[in-house]
């Protein structure tokens, strides 16, 4: 493996600290490409918080429309993503030590609310997402996360409270035909 790209943390995966790639966040959470938004965790504290990190490309799906005379604000990546790469990084928090990565078994996350959202700016191609999560509290299947996303230094995003409650798939699936609920 190349030293540099080794030292930045895109590829090394250390229990002890250091950085999780892809191969984790796809094994803990259940997104996947083109909606998985998070392209590497950096700090961990389990149950506590956790720092993730998301790579905006010009090469996005959101991009895709955008035509060769398209203005420079029209790259702004939108902030409807920001909130979701962030709200995946508050469901790696939750489920970090509880992984399931198919939706289709076990327990899945359910988004609740997500209350006192505040945009300070946009981000663009070429930037770096870098969100901050901490667990505000846990009862049962159910946690409260807060944080904010920042890029290049500067705040980004805020989020208050974020719900995430974690249900049996099988209480979720229809009832069969013909019985009633």
């Amino acid at each position: 493996m190349n030293a540099s790209v080794h030292e930045a943390g895109f590829h090394r995966i250390d229990e002890t600290g250091g950085f999780h790639g892809i191969h984790r966040i796809k094994n803990t959470i259940p997104h996947r490409v083109p909606i998985l938004l998070v392209d590497r965790v950096g700090e961990v504290v389990p149950g506590v918080r956790m720092t993730t990190y998301k790579a905006i490309s010009g090469n996005e799906p959101c991009y895709a429309e955008l035509g060769q005379h398209a203005a420079p604000a029209d790259y702004a990546y939108p902030t409807a993503f920001v909130i979701e790469s962030w709200a995946q990084s508050a469901v790696l928090l939750s489920t970090w030590e509880q992984p399931n990565p198919d939706v289709l078994a076990g327990k899945v996350e359910l988004a609740g609310a997500i209350n006192d959202v505040a945009f300070d700016g946009q981000a663009y191609p070429g930037e770096i997402l870098e969100h901050s999560v901490r667990l505000l509290k846990q009862a049962g299947d159910t946690a409260i996360l807060a944080g904010e996303t920042h890029v290049g230094g500067r705040r980004l995003l805020s989020v208050g409270a974020f719900v995430v409650a974690l249900k049996d798939v099988t209480e979720l699936l229809p009832a069969p035909a013909g019985r009633l609920v």
